[in-house]
């Protein structure tokens, strides 16, 4: 088999949504898949900050906020957060429109008080993005009052509200600059979604670390469960949805695996040959 580039999604896929830790048996496959000669990256929504916790086990490298930044070991392969213009504009139509706001700087998380929103809130009502928020506000997981924030570089706009309209007059001057992904469970709840720059994605993300490797798409396989995740599943040479994954992921996925709660990660390492079954299950 020839050697692989693997971007694994965090939220929903590499860890249940809000820990701080991979699944244990993704790990395993993990490793014996480095050893096979494998690569493995990290491909989140989430920016830096929130993803330092992972980076002690050994990736060979990260993409942060979306696409927005892409280190690979040491080196930056890419670097590019909002414009101050950009920046100002979006925080401000969001507050206007009554939008809880999160500000994903590298370093540092900032966000509007939450804690008033996700009170009685009911984890069914959530997907993983919203029960990642959640367990930040509520175990204190590094997130700052945005009233802090003192104009570092952003690289993503998170947002939270009751209705679609509130994001109306946002839409109106941002969408130009910026794809909205949106998000609400199947039973309802809050809308919760992001602010993705358009310059970037997962996707563009895989082929920017292709091209710094020399490595040819189809040879990359991308993990997901999330809308944000398309980009990177319909590029990679192999995408592969959960199975606790959005249905219309799974729609464009060439492989949907068991979900996460079912060791679904490692299962899909064996059956797409990038790990031995012994090596997993067996450890």
């Amino acid at each position: 088999m020839s050697r692989k580039l693997i971007f694994l999604d965090i939220d929903g896929t590499l860890a249940l949504p809000g820990t701080t830790a991979p699944v244990p048996s993704a790990l395993r496959a993990i490793r014996d898949a480095q050893a096979r000669g494998h690569r493995v990256f990290l491909s989140s929504g989430r920016n830096l900050a929130m993803i330092r916790p992972f980076l002690g086990y050994g990736f060979d490298g990260v993409v942060a906020s979306a696409g927005g930044y892409i280190r690979c070991r040491d080196r930056v392969l890419y670097d590019c957060p909002m414009t101050d213009a950009q920046r100002d504009e979006t925080l401000r139509l969001l507050g206007e429109g009554h939008v809880l706001r999160t500000v994903e700087c590298l370093e540092e998380t900032y966000s509007d008080d939450l804690a008033e929103a996700f009170r009685d809130a009911d984890p069914k009502l959530m997907n993983s993005e919203m029960m990642r928020w959640h367990r930040q506000c509520s175990e204190n997981l590094g997130m700052r009052p945005l009233a802090e924030y003192g104009g570092e570089p952003v690289y993503k706009v998170a947002f939270l509200c009751a209705r679609e309209d509130q994001l109306d007059s946002a839409r109106a001057r941002l969408e130009g600059d910026f794809a909205f992904c949106t998000y609400r469970s199947d039973s309802g709840g809050y809308l919760n979604g992001e602010l993705i720059n358009r310059s970037f994605d997962k996707g563009r993300a895989l082929l920017r670390v292709c091209e710094a490797l020399g490595v040819d798409a189809s040879d990359t396989v991308g993990f997901g469960d999330n809308l944000n995740d398309l980009e990177l599943i319909q590029t990679a040479g192999t995408g592969v949805c959960m199975g606790n994954g959005h249905p219309d992921l799974k729609a464009r996925a060439d492989l949907i695996c068991r979900p996460i709660e079912e060791d679904g990660l490692a299962w899909a390492f064996v059956h797409l040959g990038l790990a031995d079954r012994r090596s997993v299950w067996e450890a």
